[in-house]
């Protein structure tokens, strides 16, 4: 059964239109929690700590990817809610060869720097959890244009109605990570160097699938065309999508926070555990982030359509979906705290840190949904402005106040609470602006 933008959605139907978006967003997560579990079975602490101290780096460039995607696809759906396709290509690809652009130039400057990065995140020129983060960096810098390709695609795949080939495709390279870590890592015994080459094949597989899809004749309602550079259109992807990009810039300058604030407090040991909470952690976020993906383009074709019945329909349930996912998702978390961090091997007392720690993270997602969806919303009704405004006092005002205050008062309880407060003080705002804007929009009734 093929579903469309313009149909009424029941629960079942937009649970299916978004299901795809969700798992592609837990592939992409995958990744690196894959990563993290050999290099920790076979690799150890150092070569864990080394991902931790410069992965930040690359959800950094990854969210040009996911802003341009966000931001991109809502103007896109917008357009072709307003019936005309032929632009709604050209934006498209003028969209995706920019971001490849993007891509390269990154690369290219990441591996002239890399080593000068390092010693920033980790803090010394020397030793061997430098080392390991000179060597990650420099062969993900290589694979960095195929993974923002691959963000960008995400969002784009939802908005070509090819839902569930965009996860086909995802879930392909997840595959491929998975193996290649088994062979390489576990198999060969290259450690993180495995762990690496892994990651960066499967991003390039990530990124070219989708470019060799559309560059073909397809059934979809997206294909390459000739285009030219819209600036306006450019601009205003960016601003739709800035709050994405404000979104995982902001978490990877926290992360940074997070790891020194850990290093202090409890040592390396703890950056160890924090980086086994961030791995769960980011699956669970990534369910969040691939309903707001998927969802989004729904809204945005129908606040194009005007189509103020259906946007109400869409924003009744996707609250009333978050309120239940984020009940099921803290009570699976607490009761499998143990489980979840025991199955990275390591010392009794670091697992016994990132058990404790989890149990206390969990509670976040209880309120994250809400703030997440909150700022896709407003991202998909082309109002940059707000979205990035949430995503921006979520992730760098409340948080870094938070992490840097509670420490002094709560110790190494404080780290693991600071999430938890900041998603409360970021519920605040979502609903003082879901409230003063629905006028203006329309998704709830008078």
């Amino acid at each position: 059964m093929r579903i469309q933008l313009s149909e009424h959605f029941t629960y079942k139907k937009l649970l299916m239109f978004v299901l795809p978006s969700i798992a592609m967003m837990v592939f992409t997560s995958i990744y690196s929690v894959v990563d993290g579990l050999f290099v920790s079975i076979f690799a150890g602490e150092a070569a864990v700590n080394a991902i931790q101290y410069i992965f930040p780096l690359f959800m950094i460039f990854g969210s040009i990817g996911f802003m341009i995607g966000a931001g991109g696809s809502a103007l896109v759906s917008k357009t072709l809610g307003e019936g005309d396709k032929e632009k709604a290509n050209k934006y498209f690809t003028m969209l995706v060869i920019i971001t490849g652009v993007i891509g390269v130039l990154i690369a290219l400057i990441g591996e002239l720097s890399v080593a000068q990065i390092a010693v920033l995140l980790c803090g010394s020129s020397e030793g061997e959890i430098y080392e390991n983060c000179v060597l990650y960096g420099r062969i993900l810098f290589a694979g960095q244009p195929f993974f923002i390709l691959q963000n960008i695609f995400q969002s784009f795949f939802v908005t070509a109605e090819k839902p569930r080939l965009g996860l086909l495709a995802t879930a392909s390279a997840g595959v491929l990570n998975i193996v290649l870590d088994a062979i390489l890592v576990a198999g060969c015994g290259l450690g993180l160097l495995g762990a690496a080459l892994a990651t960066a094949a499967s991003e390039v597989f990530g990124g070219v699938f989708p470019l060799i899809y559309f560059s073909l004749k397809n059934n979809s309602i997206l294909r390459f065309t000739k285009t030219k550079f819209y600036g306006k259109a450019f601009l205003k992807s960016c601003t739709n999508g800035s709050s994405e990009f404000f979104s995982n810039i902001s978490s990877a300058f926290v992360i940074i926070l997070y790891n020194f604030q850990i290093r202090r407090l409890v040592g390396e040991s703890g950056v160890t555990a924090y980086t086994f909470i961030g791995y769960v952690g980011m699956i669970f976020f990534a369910i969040f982030m691939g309903y707001a993906v998927g969802s989004a383009p729904l809204m945005a074709y129908n606040y194009g359509a005007d189509n103020k019945a259906e946007m109400q329909n869409l924003f009744k349930k996707s609250f009333i979906i978050m309120a239940v996912t984020g009940v099921v998702m803290t009570a699976l978390s607490e009761a499998l705290a143990f489980p979840l961090m025991s199955m990275f091997r390591q010392e009794e007392h670091i697992t016994q840190i990132a058990v404790h720690g989890f149990r206390i993270y969990a509670l976040i997602f209880l309120m994250c949904g809400f703030n997440i969806y909150g700022s896709s919303l407003f991202t998909s009704l082309n109002n940059g402005l707000i979205s990035a405004l949430i995503s921006f006092l979520r992730t760098i005002v409340f948080q870094v106040t938070f992490v840097i205050v509670l420490p002094m008062i709560l110790d190494i309880d404080g780290v693991w609470c600071a999430g938890l407060f900041s998603d409360f003080a970021s519920l605040i705002v979502t609903a003082v602006f879901i409230i003063t804007m629905r006028k203006r929009y329309g998704y709830t009734k008078k």
